[in-house]
């Protein structure tokens, strides 16, 4: 059941924010974060926005004067978690009134007017470019109104403020390189919730890493709906937008962020098959701390499937860029995202997807059911027409295929050894450590006298399809 979760998604995961009271002054913030590492990261950025603004956080609901959950849209079921937590805090509030509660991210928009108004479930409502306004909706819910702010920005990436690391390991990081998403993929609600495309000062990405590897850390993850079209003072055609500024494409910066220290690990997420480059493989290819693995989301292994998608290539476009990788970068790791039961799938393209699984052989994949999603050109253009039971037989399917595929993976790493760079305790043991490789395995080894943020040297002796097991040779 574990690594059928692992496996499937991780679109369920709750951070919460941690008890840092390093101050007895002000008020307490609880915040909670659902769904994808955009959300987390963003999350980071509110923390540091309301710490500003005189707030500590806690994990103790009884203690919180702010409760603030960052939501994610994407799937239906990822909102009715989030309508359970605040039918929960519902009657939390009964017996601490003065408690504000506010929903922010991607079902602000939406949802907003139900939230408020209709369920009166929360007293504020904040999309995810309005987080510096969230201290003043705050004192607006405690002069007695409810507060809402949901408006999208084509500028607003949150550039200079350096985020609050919640839950952090002091290893790894997440660092936000764009916003929002022009792909308009029939399926997803993103441009709708996150709005435009626009990238980040590559000077303060480059900066925040820096920062980040003097406090330690020894691995980041550049972040955005679609890495590969980052682009700065860079038009659509690559034209320069101001001749005065220096321009960067994701290849460039992926090699800026590399060259902070060969003793930080760069990783990325998530890319768009579209415009997945041989520049940015190249760069991979040529810096032994940039991970060899990359998240290269399928979506279906059908054409007039990706086309009724909106997803801007074909099978045969796809199965290229998967040769292009193994060409360029031998020993790739490739995850994808796949679902099934998209509008009008028959089961000769649902076997089109399980046949690209097997010429692919996708180290690890993250598989769900089609939920269609309101506003979406597929709410639009298209009728949800696969019933439930032959979504989740399909899906059952293909989860059981790259089960097997993921254990195939990872036994072909047994006798090797593998570089991991150590993030702390296993979940299910205190004697022992776990890391990840570059290719994003998860190992586990004795604690012995290793210590997190360490590189150790690690013979892998046996696995399962979601982890590897094994004993440490060397430190690095």
């Amino acid at each position: 059941m574990e690594e059928k979760k692992i496996l499937e998604n991780r679109q369920g995961e709750v951070f919460t924010s941690p008890n840092t009271n390093s101050s007895p002054v002000g008020k307490k913030l609880l915040l909670e974060s659902y769904g994808c590492q955009m959300n987390f990261s963003d999350s980071e950025i509110v923390a540091s926005i309301l710490s500003e603004a005189g707030y500590t956080t806690t994990k103790e609901i009884e203690e919180a004067d702010l409760v603030l959950l960052n939501t994610c849209a994407i799937r239906d079921n990822a909102e009715q978690r989030i309508r359970h937590r605040l039918d929960h805090l519902k009657s939390v509030k009964k017996k601490n009134p003065d408690m504000v509660v506010g929903v922010l991210g991607c079902m602000a928009e939406r949802l907003r007017e139900k939230l408020l108004e209709e369920e009166k479930l929360v007293d504020l409502v904040v999309g995810p470019d309005a987080y510096r306004d969230i201290p003043r909706l705050v004192e607006q819910v405690e002069h007695g109104s409810k507060a809402v702010n949901v408006l999208l920005s084509r500028e607003e990436t949150y550039a200079e403020i350096s985020p609050v690391r919640i839950d952090s390991n002091g290893v790894t990081a997440f660092i936000s390189i764009m916003r929002g998403c022009d792909n308009m993929c029939s399926f997803c609600v993103v441009p709708f919730t996150r709005g435009r495309e626009r990238s980040r000062d590559p000077k303060t990405i480059i900066n925040e890493a820096t920062d980040l590897f003097n406090k330690g850390y020894r691995e980041v993850t550049l972040l955005g709906q679609n890495v590969d079209s980052y682009r700065w003072n860079l038009s659509s055609k690559g034209e320069l937008k101001n001749p005065t500024e220096e321009a960067m494409n994701f290849a460039q910066l992926l090699q800026a962020v590399a060259n902070v220290s060969p003793l930080l690990r760069v990783r990325f997420s998530t890319s768009h098959p579209k415009d997945m480059t041989d520049d940015v493989l190249e760069v991979i290819a040529s810096n032994h701390n940039v991970c060899n693995y990359i998240h290269l989301p399928v979506q279906s292994g059908n054409t007039e499937v990706l086309y009724r998608m909106n997803r801007g290539y074909t099978r045969e476009w796809y199965l290229e860029r998967i040769k292009a990788i193994h060409r360029i970068i031998p020993d790739c790791a490739i995850s994808t995202d796949i679902i099934t039961g998209f509008c009008g799938e028959t089961d000769a393209e649902h076997r089109d997807t399980v046949s690209l699984m097997e010429k692919v052989q996708f180290d690890y994949a993250y598989m769900f059911k089609y939920s269609e999603r309101p506003k979406t050109l597929a709410e639009r253009r298209f009728e949800d027409d696969i019933p439930e039971d032959v979504k989740g037989r399909r899906l059952n399917e293909i989860i059981e295929k790259q089960l097997a595929h993921s254990l195939k993976s990872n036994q072909k790493q047994i006798g090797t050894v593998q570089k991991v760079l150590i993030e702390g305790n296993s979940k299910r043991s205190e004697e022992h450590l776990c890391g990840r490789t570059g290719r994003n395995s998860m190992v586990v080894f004795p604690k012995e006298s290793y210590e997190k943020a360490q590189y150790v040297m690690v013979r892998i002796d046996s696995c399962t399809s979601a982890t590897l097991m094994g004993e440490v040779v060397s430190v690095c």
